[in-house]
């Protein structure tokens, strides 16, 4: 069966997993190392895409990369291209150094980034070679926390979840990252479940395979929200803010957190703070709207209806 072609959706988010031809592995020495560092600050000036995180582990390599205009396959083939022609020159060899072509999911950011992060950086505790993600030292963690700095790395938006101030943000990553710790190993960051190519919703995959990337530009308030959702499920807004865990404050505050990410004008953090949550509660609970969504035909109606009353 032939392969599906790859899918560019521009400013589209990619987790790219790079393996070593038959598990060998990749980086033989730290110059390998620092030499892929040279190769993706050149991609990110020459094919325009933007590098989130990333994790060079002995054998493979995980990135999330943005895309602008220019197809990820290219800067991807480049990359790989350019890095086992150095390899094949310094160690006098010929043949591949990686295992097939690269493999990219494209993710739904709204949704996954954080998660996909957070995922990214823990691989190496995962894997049993450090106890703490910041002893180790290539991956983009560290940048996260201000002990490095890459300049091909971008960290401003994700750490503009966190917090409005460098320590805040800092603290409140580092915490979200080490709350990672005690989840279990997820596979949903190496493929989608209904589209291999596609990790998101319905209507994230819909908007891929269409090829349609336009948003219309809305501005609302927190406060607008958390307003509508209240009325909507006829609770008070200090429900909300309280320590109660039933259902229907549960779902409420998952709501305003979806209905942010769809509107596109209010981050995560935003709901958080409003709501009195953390951001990983708030990122959790929208995940799992999502899915409820598909299987509740109702609450589907409800949340579309609240989304499109904004328009």
């Amino acid at each position: 069966m032939a392969r599906k072609p790859r899918i560019h959706l521009p400013g589209g988010l990619y987790h790219v997993i790079l393996r070593g031809n038959g598990g060998q592995p990749i980086f033989l020495q730290n110059d390998d190392r620092y030499r892929f560092y040279l190769l993706l600050q050149e991609g990110t000036n020459r094919f325009g895409y933007r590098a989130h995180a990333f994790c060079l582990m002995t054998n493979h390599v995980h990135l999330a990369v943005q895309v602008g205009d220019i197809p990820l396959s290219r800067g991807m083939q480049n990359l790989a291209f350019r890095f086992t022609r150095w390899i094949n020159r310094r160690e006098k060899r010929s043949g591949h150094l990686f295992q097939g072509r690269y493999k990219a999911v494209l993710v739904d950011g709204d949704s996954y980034l954080l998660e996909l992060v957070r995922y990214i950086h823990l691989n190496p505790v995962r894997a049993g070679m450090v106890g703490d993600p910041k002893e180790y030292p290539w991956s983009g963690h560290n940048c996260y926390l201000g002990n490095e700095s890459l300049p091909w790395l971008t960290t401003d938006w994700m750490l503009r979840q966190f917090g409005k101030t460098s320590a805040a943000a800092r603290a409140g990553y580092l915490t979200f990252v080490l709350d990672g710790l005690g989840v279990g190993l997820s596979h949903e960051f190496h493929r989608g479940e209904d589209d291999p190519r596609i990790l998101g919703d319905d209507g994230f995959a819909e908007k891929c395979l269409s090829g349609s990337e336009a948003r219309r530009p809305i501005r609302v308030t927190v406060e607008e929200i958390v307003n509508k959702v209240c009325h909507a499920y006829n609770i008070e807004e200090s429900t909300l803010k309280s320590k109660s865990q039933q259902r229907v404050a549960s779902e409420a505050r998952a709501v305003a957190g979806w209905l942010a990410r769809e509107l596109g004008c209010v981050s995560f953090s935003d709901v958080a703070r409003h709501v009195a949550r953390d951001i990983g509660s708030i990122s959790s609970a929208v995940r799992r709207l999502s899915d409820r969504i598909k299987d509740k035909p109702e609450l589907a109606e409800l949340v579309y209806s609240l989304k499109r009353g904004f328009y």
